[in-house]
């Protein structure tokens, strides 16, 4: 089929007027006025519709077009017909139009607006929605946007395993791959399962982090990144929680904090500069239903050069603010984890832009991260944005491989589990940073969408692995 999508139609719309096309789509509705019609088409190319004019007189099934159902699939053919002074800009008159697939009278998401709570019980469906097709054609963009700043600034893409038998993060909360039968599995003499006769020989899981791996490709490349699926066994019900969501983690070799932060603030500009570039109608309708200072924070965030602090003085920022009579809901002190709440005070009413906060407390960072000179803080970097606080999170790594070691052993893990980590210390060591950037947190951002549910195709949740 000689087939001319609708985003053609827009993007050349002046040289196509008088043309004969063909278009495919599906039906977002149908007015019958007995004699002539209009229907609304979208075909998923673009956000925007395609108004086709019907005429009793041009179609011989003209009673068939006027009776589908929201969601049939039609093939139209027609001229287009330059509409300058109307609210569409063209209009498709047709000459013949054949329905590909109909759309049965039960189709359950008619013309009325459905809560996101509703539409995430029809995830095969959601998709031809208003919001979800704004929200998954910026992921798709923003997607793109992260591959391209990180080609173009010479980095190598590394594709890292799902399946491993280390924990990146330390917290153990993994969901375990096995092909041992849980009803009967063998058991060692003292009575625990015998992991050695598992598939791989040994406990293994899906990952919660590509980083371990990237860094072994940085000692060889220099600067790499990954780009994939992560998982987190965490029994979590919150908006930000999922047990299946994608990562962007790249590692720089010779590089220190600073040289992460100048990487993760001009990647995240570069995206959303494309993202607003590439998908204003997106943005626009999310700016009016979803979040009404959308479009204004994401051009401040894109324009604004980000504050840096160190823990210590963001603590003593908001430590202030309480004597001054600002309420937390959580207590500050040095050493607490910040909290969304102190977070974004930090970003929306103190500096008024994007924040860096770097040198935590040892205590509440991985055990990868490089320990700063006063023994009691680490080089690490979390990068907050107003709306909603931390976004990325990255250090500089611990090159060292006594320190790595001593570490390893305090926090009570396995160091034959790291042994080809370790390696890296003991082959050509350098000093490395990099970050990981939760890509659906990401376009929760970038969508004003306000729980992680709904900017994931097919969300994977406690309780919930459905579609």
């Amino acid at each position: 089929m000689n087939r001319t999508k609708i985003a053609q139609l827009y993007a050349d719309a002046e040289s196509l007027g008088g043309q004969t096309v063909t278009v495919a789509g599906w039906v977002k509705s149908v007015r019958d006025m007995k004699n002539f019609g209009f229907v609304t088409l979208n075909d998923g190319s673009c956000f925007r519709d395609l108004q086709v004019v019907m005429n009793r007189e041009a179609l011989d099934n003209y009673d068939e077009i006027a009776h589908q159902n929201v969601s049939a699939a039609l093939i139209c053919t027609g001229t287009v017909k330059l509409t300058p002074d109307a609210p569409q800009p063209f209009e498709l008159t047709a000459t013949e139009i054949v329905v590909e697939g109909v759309s049965a009278p039960d189709y359950p998401l008619q013309k009325k607006r459905a809560t996101v709570e509703f539409l995430r019980t029809q995830q095969h469906l959601r998709p031809r929605t208003n919001l979800f097709r704004a929200v998954f054609r910026i992921r798709s963009v923003a997607a793109a946007a992260i591959h391209r700043f990180f080609q173009e600034q010479g980095f190598v893409y590394v594709n890292t395993p799902i399946i491993t038998t280390s924990d990146c993060e330390g917290a153990g909360e993994m969901f375990r791959v096995t092909t041992l039968d849980p009803q009967n599995p063998p058991l060692t003499e003292a009575g625990e399962v015998d992991w050695s006769q598992d598939f791989f020989g040994k406990h293994a899981s899906l990952t919660v982090s590509g980083q371990l791996n990237a860094e072994n490709f940085a000692m060889a490349f220099g600067d790499v990144y990954t780009f994939g699926p992560t998982f987190r066994a965490e029994n979590s019900n919150t908006t930000r929680h999922a047990a299946e969501f994608w990562m962007i983690e790249p590692e720089m070799a010779f590089a220190d904090l600073n040289d992460y932060m100048d990487n993760a603030e001009a990647m995240l500009k570069y995206v959303l500069k494309d993202v607003m570039a590439t998908c204003p109608d997106e943005l626009n309708m999310l700016n009016k239903f979803v979040d009404k200072g959308l479009i204004e924070r994401l051009n401040h965030v894109a324009n604004s050069d980000f504050a840096r602090i160190t823990y210590t003085e963001a603590v003593e920022i908001l430590e202030q603010a309480v004597a001054a009579g600002h309420k937390f809901d959580y207590p500050v002190s040095w050493g607490i984890d910040l909290q969304t709440e102190h977070e974004r005070f930090l970003t929306e009413e103190h500096f008024k832009r994007p924040t860096f906060v770097t040198d935590y407390p040892a205590e509440i960072k991985a055990f990868y991260m490089r320990m700063n000179d006063d023994g009691k803080t680490v080089a690490a970097a979390d990068c907050l944005v107003p709306g909603i606080g931390e976004i990325i999170g990255g250090s500089q790594r611990e090159e060292r491989l006594d320190l790595l070691e001593a570490r390893i052993k305090d926090l009570g893990m396995a160091p034959e589990q790291y042994k080809y980590y370790l390696d890296l210390r003991r082959y050509g060591s350098c000093k490395h940073a990099g970050y990981g950037l939760g890509f659906e947190r990401l376009v929760m951002y970038l969508t004003g969408v306000g729980n992680i549910r709904d900017v994931l195709p097919h969300p994977r949740t406690v309780g919930n692995a459905d579609f």
